[in-house]
C-alpha cells in the first residue's frame, strides 16, 4: 500500500481524494524534525504546509518518496535541488489562493488610500475629522506589481475595474497581459505610486524593498506586501515612513516571522524595529492570512489533489 504522511491539517477533500486514489493516509501534526527523520523512509508521499523544513538530510532518508504536496504557493521550505536529484515530484498550489491574495492586497490598498484604520479608531474615540481623513482615488494612481505570476496577475485583474495604470516587473520576459504592461526597472521606479509585492522568497528578493530602492524610486509611494516578510527591510521601511517617502504600508507578512510563520511574538529578543512598527497608524497589519480564506482552504487542497492524481 502506498502511504502518504500529512504533516499539517488541510481541507478534508485532500485526505478523502487520496484515499480514493488508493493511498493510505497517516496524520502526524506534532512530530519534530528528528522524529520525522526516523520514519520518513516508509512513505510514498508527503503533504506539508510550512511546519517542518524538508531539507537534503531528510530527503536522503526518504527512500520511497515519490512526491511532496505543498498546500500553498511558496517552496522555500523544500530543498528543490535535492528533491530533483531523487526524482521526487514537487506539487504546489499557487492557483488555489491567488484570488484570496489579490483581494486581500486590494483591500489593504483601499484601506490605506482612504485612511480607514485611523478614521475608525478616531470615530470610536469620539473624534470626528473629515478633512484630515480625506482619501486618494485609486483611478488616478499608477500601481506597480513586482512579480507577475499567479498572484500578481490576479491582483492586476482586480485593479482593472478602477481604471488605474498598472505596470509589472518580472524576471521573465513577455509576461504582460491585458491587465498590466511590463516595463524595465527604470520606468517602474519613475512612474509608480503604489508598489505591491508578489514574489517568491529567493536570494534575489531578500530583500527587495531596502534603503536603496526607497531612495531610488522617484515618487512617494504606498507599499503592499502579501508575499514574504523577507522581501522588505523593516528598518529601511520605518525610515521611509518617517521621511514621508513611503506614505503607508499594508503588510500581511513580516521580516521577523520564522519558517512556520508563527510565534515570533514569543521570541525572547523582539527586534526594536518590530516594536516601533506595531505602534504606527500608517501601517496596516494582518497575520499572514492573505491566501488563507475559507474558500482557498478548499481550493488549495483540491489543487494539490488534482495534480497528484496526474503524476
Amino acid at each position: 500500500m502506498r502511504k502518504v504522511l500529512h504533516l499539517d491539517e488541510n481541507h478534508e477533500v485532500l485526505w478523502n481524494g487520496l484515499e480514493a486514489l488508493n493511498y493510505q493516509n497517516e496524520a502526524d501534526y506534532t512530530s519534530s524534525y528528528t522524529s520525522l527523520l526516523e520514519k520518513i523512509a516508509d512513505y510514498t508521499g508527503l503533504i506539508i504546509r510550512s511546519r517542518i523544513p524538508i531539507d537534503r538530510a531528510l530527503l536522503q532518508k526518504a527512500e520511497q518518496l515519490q512526491f511532496i504536496g505543498r498546500v500553498g504557493a511558496g517552496l522555500e521550505n523544500i530543498d528543490l535541488e535535492a528533491a530533483a536529484e531523487q526524482q521526487v515530484a514537487i506539487v504546489s498550489a499557487p492557483e488555489g489562493n491567488r484570488n484570496a491574495v489579490a483581494e486581500h492586497a486590494l483591500g489593504m490598498l483601499l484601506n490605506l488610500l482612504n485612511n480607514l484604520r485611523r478614521a475608525d479608531q478616531e470615530v470610536r474615540s469620539g473624534v470626528w475629522k473629515r478633512a484630515e481623513n480625506r482619501g486618494i482615488e485609486l483611478s488616478n494612481l499608477t500601481v506597480g506589481i513586482i512579480g507577475y505570476g499567479h498572484m500578481g496577475k490576479q491582483f492586476a485583474k482586480r485593479l482593472s475595474g478602477f481604471d488605474c495604470e498598472v505596470l509589472c516587473l518580472d524576471i521573465l520576459a513577455g509576461v504582460e497581459n491585458e491587465h498590466a504592461r511590463q516595463v524595465n526597472w527604470e520606468e517602474f521606479l519613475e512612474k509608480v505610486d503604489v508598489v505591491s509585492l508578489h514574489t517568491p522568497q529567493t536570494p534575489q528578493t531578500t530583500p527587495l524593498i531596502d534603503a536603496e530602492f526607497i531612495a531610488t524610486i522617484r515618487k512617494p509611494f504606498w507599499l503592499i506586501n502579501t508575499a514574504r516578510g523577507s522581501a522588505v527591510d523593516t528598518r529601511a521601511l520605518l525610515k521611509g515612513l518617517d521621511s514621508g517617502k513611503i506614505k503607508g504600508a499594508g503588510l500581511d507578512v513580516l521580516e521577523y516571522e520564522n519558517k512556520a510563520f508563527t510565534a515570533f511574538f514569543d521570541q525572547e529578543n523582539v527586534a526594536e524595529e518590530l516594536k516601533v512598527l506595531l505602534k504606527r497608524n500608517d501601517v496596516l497589519l494582518s497575520p499572514h492570512i492573505a491566501g488563507w480564506t475559507h474558500d482557498s482552504h478548499y481550493l488549495l487542497a483540491k489543487t494539490v489533489l488534482d495534480k497528484i492524481a496526474k503524476l
